[in-house]
């Protein structure tokens, strides 16, 4: 790698990481809770339902600390623990009403702030642009 490879991938971390802390504080339901947290009920709220283990595995932590995190949204009336119907040793975690209720709005806070800090920032062509860069840093996010 060249020294410009390097200091696009430092431009590049930067903004995203700013913009990324940015909105963590933008929501205020979302502060109470670690960002783990955060991206296991936003985990559990797109898929439905899911194993603790699967859980644990998309977001890249054991199975034991995985484990302390649902204890507490159990604790919170945020999660539902279900024996699976068809391995009775397993259990299946889904988001109760309150954590739906919870997620969503942490996600709607933070994209009414991006949506006005957009409009207000970014002219139409600098929005194609960003759109156009989407598709991109998708895959960048599903590299490993």
């Amino acid at each position: 790698m060249d020294s410009q490879d390097i200091q696009f991938a430092t431009d590049l971390r930067t903004v995203i990481t700013r913009l990324v802390k940015k909105l963590r504080k933008k929501s205020v339901t979302g502060q109470q809770f670690s960002l783990t947290e955060r991206s296991t009920l936003s985990q559990l709220l797109q898929h439905g339902q899911l194993l603790p283990s699967e859980l644990a595995a998309m977001e890249k932590i054991t199975n034991q600390s995985m484990s302390q995190i649902l204890n507490y949204f159990l604790e919170d009336g945020l999660i539902i623990r279900t024996a699976s119907e068809t391995d009775k040793r397993k259990v299946i975690i889904s988001l109760t009403e309150r954590g739906k209720q919870i997620i969503t709005q942490v996600l709607s806070e933070r994209d009414e702030w991006l949506s006005e800090a957009i409009k207000d920032t970014l002219s139409t062509e600098e929005k194609e642009l960003i759109s156009k860069a989407i598709g991109p840093m998708t895959k960048l996010v599903d590299y490993d």
